[in-house]
Formats: structure tokens, sequence, C-alpha cells
């Protein structure tokens, strides 16, 4: 029998493309609780991604690693835009699962002789099993059922003890019932309102199990702020299985603290001394070791898959919770023919409100004297009509006595029976040891649905062809189960087009310049001159002209050169305001590919595009202000530049498209948000007022000097034993904005401000050179002597004479 992971084609997975397609290989796959199922485009895209990209050891310093480090970080921005955070509020720590989430704050939560470890009953056995440290360092551990948090809540007073710390931990989602707990029990415990932190003074915080929710569900950490969040990739895209996270809120990091540290967790360490500095950021200093970075690669294109198939997880919730109601109003309307009920659904509600129900529906079958039919019967006989579902307790065995009315002496007896979880041991003395769960995900159908209940009714009813198979008198009868209402199955399509979501920083939108307006700079025959505010008196009578103009739209791309350029709020008007990204969203600049430099964008004031030319194919463009139409291929919010967030906008699929045929890889444009404000680090740093800044990396113009150049060109002959070396083309390969002549070599490392006509200019610093001076801007073509030549210059204030 053919694997579930071997389906090939979307169109196994997704409604809207194949409702049977699924059964035509023979299966029905109803435990996506376990894990879900991956699409074959989700596979094919992380393996394009393989075959294109070199990814190293993120804690190496070689392009192919910095590839890998920005990719990792791209993704956890990804993470948290999913959950409606951003890193200011919240830290992605990689786990090798949601259980290693769960034992990494066990480990390193502080516990104390007085404080606490309290979870509800109703949680997975990764959670339980916290206690274990928890006590072993003085703790008490302090189970609550979901009852008592609302109902001893004014049981209690809160004495006032802000210095002792605990812990409440409870699930998102049952992964037994699928039961949903209220969101605001995070926000009530926290405050000390909710049982048990009504009880015991101190500060409580709050660990929240959202491995079951996430995979059919939203979860918005803006609304529940829980102080730690557990995740599981593989139960919302099937592939990667080996990543989890932990969500760390940043204002409850520091409560976390380490004895261990492995490789890359360390900012200084001695071998022969306890001595230990960790890294300063969250995730550095939790996650040991090298991260499983090729699986991080993978979550991105999981997330990709999940947003182009579904449109969002608001989509997902109602279509799985419509299965999910269907099959529980037919297995409660299910009768014998002598009117005794066929199966017995343990649920704490009757699949009204997807806010409080999963997509998960759990029950044990009955015969029709009204015996519980022993669930690995039910399972073997499922796996015979290649139905699969999961049995047992599902690593919850307090939601298990709960619903099955089992003591704890009675599951001690059962361990002394021979029964471990996991076994075939299905009933002791008549009683059943555990249940059989059903539970749906993005791809299930209707059909899913239909083929468990036939099975059900072909295998398990006594006399299904009477009329009272089904109860009539039932509320949950055939005519609601034919009506579900606003929550019916719902179709999910691949080709929705959702818009970005862009998270807006400033309100104030900066204003276009006018290309007529006066605040602009020109060159030519009547160039401005150039006055610069330095040290040396004699410097000041220097003769220094602007002598070119240069902008450069897309960043990375060829250089548009003007004669005159009106000045934005971010510098030269439309100076690097798109960049071109790869498939995950990380920039792409021509360290990694050269051949940016022949994409040649130009700016047409009368049409108010952007136009876009390269060799070979036909220009392509795309509006000055605002994006085309976006795709839902890709979704993107954030990027990195020069290790700063910027918040960003797609260009759309016709740019996209345009882009990926001439470099030959899948790629995209964006755009920034203009919305977005950044300002420059270096006055960050200096606490002083922040420039705005454009996708440039330091500053919004940048400026050369010829006769430093000329100072290289010299340089670069004679190094290299070449009689010439164009000057103009070793000029285009620095980048600048601005080109200045009639100055003295090197001078100006020392200016201050530079005023070129009414425009007053002010110096921050040096521009830190880097290796796209190696590529020749006009062919692509790597050559490494300005390069070399410029790294055996000084602060380039040395001589060619003495080189």
């Amino acid at each position: 029998m053919q694997t579930p992971h071997r389906l090939s084609g979307d169109q196994t997975h997704i409604l809207s493309y194949n409702p049977g397609a699924v059964r035509q290989q023979r299966i029905t796959y109803l435990d996506h609780a376990g894990t879900t199922l991956f699409a074959e485009s989700q596979i094919n895209g992380f393996f394009q991604d393989l075959c294109g990209n070199v990814y190293g050891n993120p804690h190496s310093h070689n392009p192919s690693s910095r590839l890998t480090h920005d990719t990792v970080e791209r993704v956890r921005y990804r993470i948290l835009q999913h959950f409606n955070t951003n890193p200011d509020s919240y830290t992605v720590v990689f786990t090798s699962g949601c259980t290693a989430a769960l034992k990494l704050v066990a480990e390193c939560f502080p516990w104390q002789h007085r404080g606490h470890f309290s979870y509800l009953t109703d949680n997975h056995t990764s959670v339980v099993g916290m206690r274990g440290l928890a006590t072993r360092m003085g703790a008490t551990a302090l189970p609550v059922t979901p009852e008592e948090v609302e109902g001893r809540a004014g049981e209690c007073v809160n004495p006032k003890n802000h210095e002792i710390p605990h812990l409440f931990c409870f699930p998102a989602q049952s992964n037994f019932s699928g039961r949903k707990y209220p969101v605001w029990h995070v926000r009530g415990v926290q405050a000390g309102k909710l049982y048990p932190s009504c009880a015991w003074g101190g500060r409580w915080f709050v660990l929240l199990d959202a491995a079951g929710l996430a995979s059919c569900s939203p979860l918005d950490l803006q609304e529940t702020p829980a102080d730690f969040v557990s995740i599981s990739f593989y139960k919302m895209f099937g592939f990667p299985t080996g990543i989890g996270a932990l969500l760390v809120r940043n204002t409850a990091a520091a409560v976390l603290s380490k004895s261990y540290f492995g490789g890359g967790t360390a900012a200084a360490y001695l071998a022969g001394e306890d001595f230990f500095i960790p890294k300063p950021t969250i995730a550095d200093r939790f996650e040991d070791g090298t991260i499983s970075f090729l699986d991080i690669v993978a979550v991105h294109h999981g997330f990709d898959t999940l947003q182009r198939l579904t449109g969002g997880m608001e989509r997902v919730q109602l279509h799985t919770f419509g299965l999910a109601r269907h099959t529980f109003v037919m297995l409660s309307c299910l009768r014998h023919g002598n009117g005794q009920p066929v199966a017995q659904v343990y649920s704490h509600t009757e699949y009204e409100d997807p806010s409080t129900q999963g997509a998960i529906v759990n029950f044990n079958l009955l015969d029709a004297q009204g015996t519980v039919v022993g669930y690995s019967w039910v399972g073997k006989l499922a796996s015979l009509f290649n139905i699969q579902l999961r049995t047992g307790c599902f690593c919850n065995t307090g939601a298990c006595q709960q619903h099955l009315s089992m003591s704890n002496q009675q599951v001690k007896s059962n361990l002394q029976a021979g029964h471990v979880c996991g076994d075939d041991i299905d009933m002791i003395d008549g009683q059943p040891t555990g249940s059989v769960r059903v539970s749906f995900g993005y791809m299930s159908t209707f059909q899913d649905c239909q083929m468990l209940l036939r099975f059900v009714v072909n295998c398990f009813v006594h006399n299904p062809q009477n009329p009272s198979t089904f109860d009539s008198t039932n509320p949950q009868n055939l005519s609601t189960v034919n009506c579900i209402g606003h929550y019916r199955p719902s179709t999910l399509s691949p080709s929705l087009q959702s818009p970005c979501t862009v998270d807006y920083i400033s309100p104030q939108k900066p204003s276009a310049v006018d290309p007529k307006s006066p605040q602009r700079i020109q060159e030519g025959p009547h160039s401005f001159p150039v006055a610069v505010n330095v040290d040396s008196p004699l410097w000041r009578t220097k003769n220094r002209t602007l002598s070119r103009i240069f902008l450069y739209p897309i960043k990375s791309c060829a250089a548009m050169e003007v004669d005159h350029w009106p000045l934005g709020p971010l510098g030269l008007q439309y100076d690097r305001l798109w960049m071109v990204v790869n498939i995950n969203g990380v920039c792409m600049s021509q360290k990694q590919e050269p051949r940016l430099c022949l994409i040649k964008p130009t700016v047409h004031w009368a049409s108010r595009e952007l136009h876009l030319y390269a060799p070979g194919l036909k220009p392509v463009s795309v509006p000055l202000e605002g994006c085309g139409q976006q795709s839902p291929a890709i979704q993107l919010c954030q990027s990195k530049v020069c290790g700063d967030r910027v918040q960003i906008v797609d260009c759309g699929d016709s740019a996209a498209n345009w882009l990926s045929e001439f470099l030959e890889k899948p790629c995209r444009l964006i755009r920034q948000n203009p919305c977005f404000t950044r300002g420059m680090r270096r006055a960050q740093e200096k606490e002083e007022p922040a420039a705005a800044l454009s996708l440039a990396n330091e500053a919004q113009y940048l400026i050369i000097n010829t006769a430093s150049v000329e100072v290289l060109q010299k340089r670069i002959m004679s190094r290299y034993h070449r009689k010439t070396f164009d000057i103009q083309q070793l000029i285009s390969r620095f980048r600048a904005n601005l080109v200045i002549n009639g100055a003295e070599a090197f001078e100006e490392d020392d200016w201050g401000q530079v005023q070129i006509g009414n425009s007053v200019f002010q110096v921050v610093g040096q521009c830190e050179r880097c290796h796209m001076i190696g590529i020749d801007q006009d062919t692509g073509a790597r050559t490494l002597e300005p390069l070399l030549s410029l790294s055996a210059c000084h602060k380039g204030k040395v001589s060619a004479e003495e080189w």
C-alpha cells in the first residue's frame, strides 16, 4: 500500500483541484493532528531552492554562509508575521520540535522552592513531563482541571509578592478532543485573576502549547501575548519533520537562564577557567550548535505553499471545522437498527463555533448492545479500507482519563495488566483504554468524511438499511448535516489573489518630489560648485565641482545617469527604492549575482513608470508609485538590508517572471513600503536624529572623489602591468550618487559638510567599500584587480608611489 507522503501532485491534497485524488491512490488520510501532508509544489520549490543556491554553515562568514544567515532571519520574520507579531515583541528560537521547545523552557526557567509549575490536565505528555525538572529544583507541581481555571477564580486573593516566578502551561487546542481554550486565559493568569495565579503571589508566566492549534487555526499573539509559545512545523506543512520553535516574548526572555552553552551561543569563554559570556541576542543564546538550517529553509517553502493554496489560516479554519462538524453530526445521529447510538463522541462542544472547537473528532464505536468496540479492532479494520486514523490515548492521559472516566487507580491497574501507551490492548475488564481520533487538514475533502462514515455504516452498524439508521429526533439531525451554515466545508482556491500584509511603521507617507521642483541638483556645462566644510582653510579654496549624477532605482542593478534630479525625503528621488529578492525573500546583490548590473532601470516621468531593460528581453515596467498586481505565490512584508529590517511590498508577477527569466532563477522585484521609516544606523548609534533611508546600505547619498579613483587606477596599472584601465568604468564600480572633480585625492575622508548649490549634505563617515568594485558594471564579469588593489591601501591614504 502506498504511503501518504508519496502521493504525487498538488491534486492529491487540495479540495478545489480534485476532490477524489486521494481516493484514487486508495488512501483516506485522517490523521492530520499527527502530521499533515505536504504538497508536491512545496517539495519542488525546496528542491529548486537547494539546486540554485549554496547554503553554508551560518557560523562561518563566507558568502554561502551569509546567504544562510539572511535566509534564516527571513524565516524568523515570516514565522512572526504568521502569528501576527513582530521581532520587537517576540523572538523565534529554533528547536528540534515542539517537545524540545517545552524542554528548553523547563531547563531554563528559574524554579524556586515556593514557585509552582501549574498545568492543565488536558495537556500533552511533553508538557506534563516538565514537572520532573521543576520539582527537582524545588518547585511544586500543580495540575489544574480546565473547569478550575475560571471556576475557582473567586475563591482566592492573590497575595502581593512579585519576586517568586511561577509557570502555567495550557494547550491552545486539546490534541485529544480539539477543544480550544479561551485565549483570554493568557492575560487572566498573567494578571492573577484566574486560578491558580490568584492563589499564589508572584509573577506568573504563561507557556502556550500551540502545536495542535497552529495546524488549522490562526493564532494572534497580539491578542494572546503568552510569554512562551511552542510550535511544530510538520503539523502545519507535513515537511520538514525535524524542526520546531519556541517563540519567546522579549519582555520575558530575561527570566530564562542556561547553564550549558554550545557552539555559537558564546560571545566569549575560557577553557581553563569558569568564565563564559553569552551572545547578546535571545536566539543566539538558546540555539546550541549549528541550527538545522536546511530544514529552516524548507519552512519558508511551507509557508509559501500554505498561503498560495489556501489564502490564509482563517479559510483553513472554516474549511476544516466544517468537515469536523459534518463528521460529528453524522456520527451523533447514526443509529443501529434497534435505535441504539453507533458512536460515543468525546467533546466539550456541540461543534457550533470554530473559535471553541478544532478539526478533531474523538469517539468510540458501540455495538447494538451499547458495548464499546475496541479501538484496536476499529483501527485494523480501517486500514483494510485504506483509511488512516489514530487510536489510543494520543499522549494525553489527562484528557483520556476525563473523557473515558478512568481513575488514577484504574490507569495503574491497566499498567499492571500489561497495558502501556501505544499497544493494542484496547479493552480491560470491559472498559476501553483509549479511543479513535480523526482529524482534518487543509487538503482534506468532504469525500474523506463520506469514506469514513461509509466505513462505519458498512462495518459497525447493525441493520444499516433500517430507516432508524439516523435519529430524526436528534437536534443534530440530517437536515442540520445538509445545511451546516457558515461553516460548511469551503473551497480553497489555489489562485486566490491575496494581498501582501504590510506593517506600517509610520502613518506619515513621504511626499513625492515633483521633477519640476526647484529643489534639485544638476551637473553639466553649468555645474554647481561644491563647497565643503573642512578643517583646513586652504582646502576651502579648491575649485570643486559636481561632475556626474547617478541614481540606482533598483538596488544592485545598473545606474541611471542624469544631468539634473529632484531630491526626496530619502535621497535622490526613486534612488534604491526597489530591490530584487530570491525565492526566500532575501536581497540579491552583485556579490551573488553579478548579472544584476546588466539590468538597466529607467524612470519615465511622463508615464509614471519604472522601465526595466536587459539584453535579449523585451522591456517590462512597474508603476513608480505603488505596485502592480500582487501574487499570492510569495507573501513579503519584511526583508533585511545591511542588517536592518525593512518593510516591503511585492511588485507583481510580470516583473518577477521577467527577472526570473533573465537571471535564470526564481526571484521577485519588491519595493520599499512608502509608509515605512528606516533610520540611518550610524546616527542611531550616536543617538543623533537619523535621516530616513531607502534601501541604500548606509546613507542617503554616496559621494566619490575622482582624484581618489585616479590614484587607484594608477595602482592597478602598476601592480598588474596594464597600460590602461578605464577611469570611468572604475568610477562606475563604486556606484556613487555624486561624483566630485577638482579635489585632492582622499581629502573627502575629512569633509564634514558638502554644499551643492543650495543643498547642504552632512558627511556621516567613510563608506565601507564592498566586493562589488570587483565586478565590471558593463559586462558583469568579475575582475579582482580593483578589489585587491584597494585592500592593499591603508584607508585609501597612500600615494601610488608609496604603493
